[in-house]
């Protein structure tokens, strides 16, 4: 199934988007870079069947930190259920995208001529080779949830590198999640 862009979305819609506010647990701890210390953007919630995906990652000196990389402690998912609301947002930090952008389920055998900024299911269309995290709890080899680009314009971007994908996998058993991206 593509993501095709859907237009502009309200900062914590419940629906498929990039940008705007994670929706998080009570008690949610935004995610701290572990390489630079510096709070991380937040860049996808993704609702799914079996609960919602958020993903964040380092933008705060980009290039610097290993954002890129699965384990690095530069980016995080987070596989949530249960009650969710609006995330306090740090006030220091990259730590959101510059607008909002919904994301509309379309199915992958018929044309579009919307911009076409991800895909839920199947496959990862690997740009440079097979990057599948293992779970850091239980160590099998991690399910593929989505892939996403880079965003539609400046404002809707995160930083991959220019021409980038990013992937998001998870554990179902171990209810996590695990991003990276490659160019």
């Amino acid at each position: 199934m593509l993501l095709i862009h859907g237009g502009e979305a309200v900062a914590d819609a419940p629906e498929l988007r990039t940008g705007g506010v994670p929706l998080v647990p009570e008690g949610f701890v935004w995610p701290m870079c572990r390489e630079c210390g510096g709070a991380m953007l937040f860049f996808a919630h993704l609702p799914l069947a079996f609960g919602v995906v958020s993903v964040f990652l380092c933008q705060n000196n980009p290039g610097m930190c290993d954002d890129w990389d699965a384990t690095s402690g530069a980016n995080r998912a987070f596989l949530f259920d249960g009650p969710l609301g609006a995330a306090t947002v740090p006030a220091e930090g990259e730590t959101l995208l510059g607008a909002v952008t919904a994301l509309r389920p379309h199915p992958a055998d018929v044309p579009t001529t919307e911009p076409v900024l991800g895909a839920l299911g199947g496959g990862p269309g690997w740009i440079q080779g097979d990057e599948t995290p293992d779970c850091p709890s239980c160590a099998t080899r991690m399910t593929f949830t989505a892939d996403l680009e880079e965003g539609a314009d400046f404002a809707t971007s995160a930083n991959f590198g220019g021409g980038g994908r990013g992937y998001v996998f998870h554990c179902l058993p171990c209810r996590v999640a695990a991003f990276l991206w490659q160019r």
